[in-house]
């Protein structure tokens, strides 16, 4: 086998490995890059024999190892990571206060989760049967747990 073609081989299945692991998930690009790496080693065994076979093995588990450690050290790499905290929190549902029946206001559509408006508090809702949209009176027909479903209510008592 060509010489050149050797080396294209053992370097692309390098880089696609290392973007596997840091930029391109899914798969594919790895086991391409797995697959190109392990013919150009292979090759080498049949091309050159076992003292170079061996080199370049052990050259391509270096090359590999040093490019994963400087993908993730360069700041580059901290792009990817997200720094921020999520400060949401779930339903704290006084149980005295909301009740199946109760009505309130949606505050947000409902396709089909949102928020709405009951007694003064706003909470996060579940529509079970459609899309609803902002300022729609609804009305609580389950509690379970944290979750509370309504439904939209065709009442002017609270427009």
């Amino acid at each position: 086998m060509n010489t050149a073609l050797l080396f294209i081989a053992l370097i692309s299945g390098i880089v696609l490995i290392a973007l596997e692991i840091v930029a391109l998930p899914g798969g594919i690009a790895g086991f391409c890059g797995f697959g190109l790496l392990v013919f150009g080693i292979v090759e080498s065994y049949i091309c050159w024999g076992n003292t170079v076979g061996n080199i370049i093995l052990l050259c391509s588990i270096g090359i590999t190892a040093l490019l994963l450690i400087l993908f993730v050290r360069t700041k580059t790499w901290r792009r990817f990571v997200l720094h921020e905290e999520s400060d949401s929190t779930v339903n704290q549902i006084d149980k005295t206060r909301f009740n199946v029946g109760a009505r309130g206001k949606t505050i947000a559509r409902l396709a089909p989760t949102g928020k709405a408006l009951f007694d003064g508090q706003l909470v996060e809702v579940h529509a079970i049967n459609k899309f609803i949209d902002p300022d729609k009176t609804v009305e609580i027909v389950a509690i379970d747990g944290y979750r509370i479903d309504v439904c939209e209510v065709e009442d002017s008592r609270f427009e």
